[in-house]
């Protein structure tokens, strides 16, 4: 009876665990964006805002990514319990180191998931998670450029109203 299952699902069964995880840690990035994004609300940012609210929706697309390959493949995805969000920030630099950092943690997820990948040789789901590997090196990217703005502007009156209004553009 077993093996009757296992042939019934296209992917590892340690991958799956790893993806299911992945999931939490994708809608956790989402509702993290969101407290941002409304943070920046809160405190006249509005760019900012608007570009968090995005990356809350980006993030949730890559969740839901990941929860319909699992059930593609003949996994069972999980629906994750979201808790322990911050909402309080000292600054909109603050907000875009925390999101680098996060983004980070979310690059070293896919990695470790792809290393398993080659281990149990699941080739597919290694092959489904390189458009993360390039999304996420985009997503670092995409911080820095960002973190870079304060370290060439400063953070104080008009430098922050012209780094909120470049964001935008990212």
């Amino acid at each position: 009876m077993k093996d009757i299952v296992r042939q019934k699902i296209g992917i590892n069964v340690d991958v799956m665990d790893l993806l299911n995880e992945q999931i939490a840690k994708e809608a956790h990035s989402s509702s993290v964006y969101l407290a941002m994004a409304s943070w920046c609300d809160h405190n006249g940012l509005m760019y900012s805002a608007e570009f968090l609210y995005k990356q809350a929706a980006e993030e949730r697309e890559h969740m839901l990514k990941i929860f319909k390959f699992i059930n593609d493949n003949g996994g069972t995805a999980y629906s994750p319990e979201i808790n322990n969000i911050t909402h309080e920030y000292n600054s909109l630099q603050d907000i875009f180191e925390t999101a680098l950092d996060q983004e980070i943690e979310v690059t070293k997820s896919i990695h470790k998931i792809v290393t398993r990948c080659r281990k149990v040789q699941d080739y597919g789901s290694e092959n489904f998670l390189q458009w993360f590997i390039t999304e996420q090196m985009e997503e670092e990217n995409k911080f820095r450029r960002i973190l870079e703005m304060f370290d060439l502007m400063g953070t104080d009156g008009i430098a922050l109203k012209l780094i909120d209004e470049r964001i935008k553009n990212e």
